[in-house]
């Protein structure tokens, strides 16, 4: 470890990961007067939040009535009981406030005749505590996660964030239990860095390139996930992974929800609108898990479209195209460039990909990390902190439902960075680092390095990725998923064979593609295993052997430790938060989850 030497720094705050949820804590501790660092191993603009195309979730009721109650039960209800109710309030509570927090720092929302942010029809969203479909995502277009990136930088930037651009995160600093820092690899000239802090804010998205087909950049590699695994703390609720029902047909690009919202539907061979069948009252603005559900049985049953009838069609060529080119535009772009389709003529062939990962590092609502030590199932993690997807709070539960991603990683990140200026100091004194923190972070680097089996990373990775594709797909089996538990551990047993043929440290792509699948392998293995141990169905888990929710025995959390080095997963559970913040809201109790 002799040839290795790190470059030190200390903040006050350091934040890992630069999309939204990121740029939004990073904002706020600089706001706070925190020293703020950002670590980030892609410019911040090309951050995945970039990617985010519908919109923003919010109570505004700009297009007619809304409350942000009903946005809770919504809320709560699509997470499928199994969201944290008083994270839920919290989130639908600040929804409105974040927004117009946005549209202040210069957000370009689309615009009603009369001035007002626009907002469109999204699966799950309703008024009247279910009664029909509501408009309540604020849209910039379809792209909006485009505008809410830029226009963050800008202000992060006038705040004086400093900003780590292409550090490549590789650990988290601990010392018996205390989050101290974070190593890092610089890209561009092979450095290697330790950045000290108060307090860590892990911001790195999600894992969706675990899977084969996603519509996740090939940056989603759930870097923080890795990481906390690494340092023996637990992730949660990792078995529900969400398909989005309309990827284009072989490509996997998304086609966002918004596309329905502005009216656009889905048919089978047969012509037929089969949502009404599915979903009567909200039809194709059902929750995404349903439609994604929905899609998979009619192409079962032989009514998929194309010559080997194994997709669905997504229709906008019945709306006006003057509101295509308005509100749609990149769809419009994106459907032309990745399937060769007239949008205003023709329909898009679509497919359920997977998008989103429910499950990450538990937080609670403050979005400091937890865990479960002896009876206490929320114990805080001192200096660490989580946000965005890469965290579980769990506002989604089971299912999130569409645009409230968005306003997760802007309220999250708002909420971490009160919270880090409550309880830390500008400028305190911090302990001094101990090589024995950091030195199995530059034993593993090395490892990596000079890997020289026969496996090379793009092959087990792509066993990974058909693994979990086959066997955690949209429909599970007991079968499947013990099959899939068996693939991981083959896959995982097979990491030391691997070969990295490139030993330079500047611009090693092959060493950092490495180190991400790495981090994707823990985080493969304790979803399928922790899918295979939940032996019921609730939202974007069906399980064909069980296919009823069962709140008497699953209405709980599942936690998971994993070793790598055995290959063993280790699960415990936490309770859900059936409480709420306040006494503005009751409980909702479990029911039948009917649309």
């Amino acid at each position: 470890m002799a040839a290795y030497e790190f470059i030190d720094h200390k903040f006050d705050v350091v934040v890992v990961g630069a999309g939204g949820s990121g740029l939004r804590a990073a904002l706020g501790c600089a706001q706070a007067g925190l020293k703020t660092a950002c670590v980030t191993k892609v410019f911040p603009t090309r951050s995945h939040t970039v990617a985010a195309q519908g919109g923003i979730s919010a109570s505004l009721g700009n297009m007619g009535e809304d409350d942000w109650r009903w946005h809770m039960y919504d809320t709560v209800k699509g997470s499928d009981w199994l969201g944290d109710q008083d994270a839920i309030e919290y989130l639908c509570r600040n929804a409105p406030a974040a927004v117009y927090e946005l549209e202040h720092w210069g957000v370009p929302f689309s615009r009603t005749a009369d001035g007002k942010i626009y907002q469109r029809a999204f699966g799950g969203m309703t008024k009247n505590y279910g009664e029909a479909p509501i408009q309540r995502t604020c849209a910039a277009a379809d792209r909006t996660g485009h505008a809410m990136l830029h226009t963050m930088y800008g202000q992060s930037l006038a705040h004086e964030t400093e900003f780590f651009i292409e550090y490549f995160a590789l650990d988290l600093i601990m010392d018996e239990g205390i989050c101290r820092g974070v190593t890092a690899w610089k890209l561009d000239d092979g450095t290697l860095h330790r950045f000290q802090a108060q307090l860590v804010i892990l911001a790195t998205g999600g894992y969706g390139r675990a899977y084969f087909s996603c519509t996740s950049a090939h940056t989603c590699t759930g870097d923080g996930g890795g990481m906390v695994l690494r340092a023996g703390l637990p992730l949660q609720d990792m078995e529900f992974v969400q398909f989005h029902p309309t990827g284009i047909y072989g490509a996997g690009c998304l086609i966002t929800e918004g596309a329905r919202g502005e009216g656009g539907y889905l048919t089978n061979s047969e012509g037929e609108r089969f949502m009404e069948r599915y979903a009567p009252s909200v039809k194709d603005l059902a929750p995404r898990d349903m439609v994604s559900r929905a899609m998979t049985m009619e192409i079962r049953e032989g009514r998929g479209v194309g010559p080997k009838k194994d997709h669905i069609f997504l229709h906008l060529d019945h709306l006006d195209p003057k509101i295509l080119a308005e509100r749609l535009p990149g769809i419009s772009e994106s459907a032309k460039i990745f399937a060769g389709v007239d949008v205003t003529k023709e329909p898009i062939p679509v497919l359920p990909t997977v998008h989103y990962n429910m499950g990450g590092i538990p937080t609670n609502f403050y979005s400091e990390v937890v865990t479960k030590a002896g009876r206490d199932p929320d114990k805080v993690v001192p200096g660490l902190m989580a946000v965005g997807e890469a965290a579980c709070v769990s506002v989604h539960g089971a299912n999130r439902l569409g645009s409230n991603s968005l306003i997760d990683l802007v309220v999250f990140g708002r909420s971490a960075a009160l919270r880090a200026a409550d309880t830390i100091k500008a400028g305190a004194t911090q302990p001094e680092l101990k090589p024995e923190m950091t030195d199995p972070h530059l034993a593993r680097f090395d490892r990596f390095r000079n890997a020289d089996g026969g496996t090379s990373t793009a092959d087990l990775r792509l066993e990974m990725q058909r693994a979990m594709q086959e066997d955690a797909a949209v429909y599970r089996t007991s079968d499947a998923l013990k099959s899939g538990v068996k693939r991981m551990q083959d896959v995982n047993a097979r990491k030391p064979d691997i070969k990295v043929a490139d030993r330079s440290l500047v611009w090693n792509s092959d060493l950092m593609e490495t180190l991400e699948l790495d981090n994707l392998i823990g985080q493969a293995m304790v979803t399928v295993v922790g899918a295979e141990n939940r032996k019921e169905s609730r939202g974007a888990h069906a399980h064909e052997d069980f296919p009823d929710r069962d709140d008497k025995t699953w209405m709980k959390h599942t936690l998971t430790w994993f070793d790598e080095k055995t290959g063993k997963v280790k699960i415990d559970f936490r309770p859900v938060h059936s409480f709420t913040m306040t006494n503005d809201i009751a409980y909702i109790p479990p029911k039948a989850r009917v649309y």
